[in-house]
């Protein structure tokens, strides 16, 4: 099918589990105002996240830094892809100044990948969650990063500011990475985790994502949570793949809440610390919810 076949295709009606019911709280409006206010990107609006009604809603947000322009085009994303623009030095002092308005305290921190500079934005990350810890002592920090093309100086920038929980997304399958994600590599993700990993084993979590829905059989999905156990991933998120727009893959299947049920119990199973499967989970979906006390070390990893 031409990608002018499948623009003018219509798209499929969505099943009952994944209608949302917009909220009415006030604090929707507050959020959206507070972002506006402090000139903030976040991945709510920018990925299309069908959450974001809730997640505002409640005044959290994920925060996107280093511009809203990426110099990626996965095939899933609807994150723009454009040359972006210089770096601004005070972002990471309006994004520590949003979660001290909001009285975070988890805050997920994330950011285009940005191949255009030497560090990928690595030190961009690490000035910003020095910003949000001095702002807001004792906050939760997870950033979720793009690869950094596997190199150890930018993850050893980002690991140098002491994130509580690093987050890398391996987003799909092995065999459908090469038509999903741009540049980004299925080793190359498993590589990235299993690095954070044996760096600070024992003073952070890492964490990972999966969509489902595009193509992949169950066999797939069991082996990609398997690889993720093995390179130590303690947190693993799995949820429904939703159709951006017409210019991005397709839905291939909606995956129903008791198949997401099954695959959050098999990976609870295989030892990760902390699962969230469900239709509408995404990688910073109640990131909040994750439990400090999850894990026998998670007394001295989360210490505020």
């Amino acid at each position: 099918m031409t990608n002018a076949e499948a623009i003018l295709k219509p798209r499929p009606r969505l099943p009952e589990w994944l209608r949302i019911k917009l909220p009415t709280s006030d604090t929707f409006s507050q959020t959206r105002n507070l972002l506006q206010d402090l000139r903030l990107h976040t991945v709510c609006e920018s990925a299309k996240c069908p959450n974001h009604w809730e997640c505002w809603s409640k005044g959290t947000a994920t925060f996107m830094i280093a511009g809203d322009r990426c110099t990626r085009a996965c095939g899933f994303c609807a994150v723009t892809t454009a040359k972006p623009f210089a770096l601004e030095t005070d972002e990471p002092t309006r994004v520590a100044e949003a979660t001290r308005r909001l009285k975070l305290n988890h805050v997920v921190i994330t950011a285009v990948a940005r191949d255009d500079l030497a560090d990928g934005g690595a030190d961009h990350f690490r000035t910003t969650i020095e910003a949000v810890r001095a702002a807001n002592p004792g906050i939760l920090i997870e950033v979720l990063t793009p690869d950094f093309n596997d190199r150890d100086g930018p993850i050893d920038i980002v690991l140098s500011a002491n994130p509580h929980i690093f987050n890398h997304n391996l987003e799909t399958v092995r065999r459908l990475t090469p038509s999903v994600r741009s540049r980004a590599t299925y080793e190359r993700s498993l590589s990235v985790l299993g690095k954070v990993k044996a760096k600070r084993r024992d003073s952070i979590y890492t964490k990972s994502g999966i969509m489902l829905g595009l193509g992949e059989t169950e066999a797939e999905i069991l082996t990609a949570i398997k690889d993720l156990r093995q390179v130590g991933c303690d947190i693993l998120t799995l949820g429904q793949y939703l159709q951006p727009t017409r210019a991005h893959l397709p839905v291939v299947e909606f995956i129903a809440p008791v198949k997401f049920n099954e695959y959050g119990r098999r990976a609870k199973e295989m030892g990760f610390v902390h699962t969230a499967s469900g239709p509408l989970v995404r990688s910073s979906y109640h990131a909040d919810e994750f439990p400090r006390a999850s894990a026998p070390s998670a007394k001295t990893v989360l210490a505020d």
